[in-house]
Parts: structure tokens; C-alpha cells; sequence
């Protein structure tokens, strides 16, 4: 497989459910590197880089995100893989 990287966007009801905080942790336990953070349009945008397996999973989990979001879409581009990121951060 290898190492991969995906910029996401979220779309739905994502901010103000701790989606970002829960997707920091989640990512972490998938050892992914990278950031998410809120959109001035009301979504929420990541970059995610690691192992291919792993970040297809984390993925799948921002399809559904944490149990008080409503996630009504998720665009995923595949972009260079630069491993530039040390861990995994929310921004504000």
C-alpha cells in the first residue's frame, strides 16, 4: 500500500459537536498525520497523511463523525503524499 495523503472537506451539521476534537483523537489511533479545522462556510476541512489502510479509515469514520453530527457530504482529494506533519492537530 504505502503512504498516502487526503485533503477532505465535511459539509453538514460538523461544527459545534466537537467533530474536530473527535477526529483528533480517531486520527491519532490511526496513527494519521495532519490537521482539521472549522470552514467559514460551516463545514470542516483536513489533511491527512499516513498509511494508506489507515487513512481510508479515518475516512470512513468522518462519513459518519461523532454521534451528535449530522454529515451530509465528504469530498476527498488525493494529493502528493509530503510527510511535512508531526502528529495530528485541530486548528481553531
Amino acid at each position: 500500500m504505502g503512504k498516502v495523503r487526503a485533503h477532505i472537506l465535511i459539509e453538514g451539521l460538523v461544527q459545534g459537536v466537537y467533530f474536530r476534537a473527535n477526529t483528533v483523537e480517531v486520527a491519532k489511533a490511526r496513527k494519521c498525520s495532519g490537521w482539521v479545522r472549522n470552514t467559514y462556510e460551516g463545514g470542516v476541512e483536513a489533511v491527512i497523511e499516513g498509511e494508506e489502510a489507515d487513512v481510508r479509515s479515518l475516512i470512513d469514520w468522518c462519513r459518519k463523525g461523532p454521534t451528535i453530527a449530522r454529515v451530509d457530504h465528504v469530498a476527498v482529494d488525493w494529493e502528493a503524499y509530503t510527510g511535512e506533519f508531526d502528529g495530528f492537530t485541530a486548528a481553531p
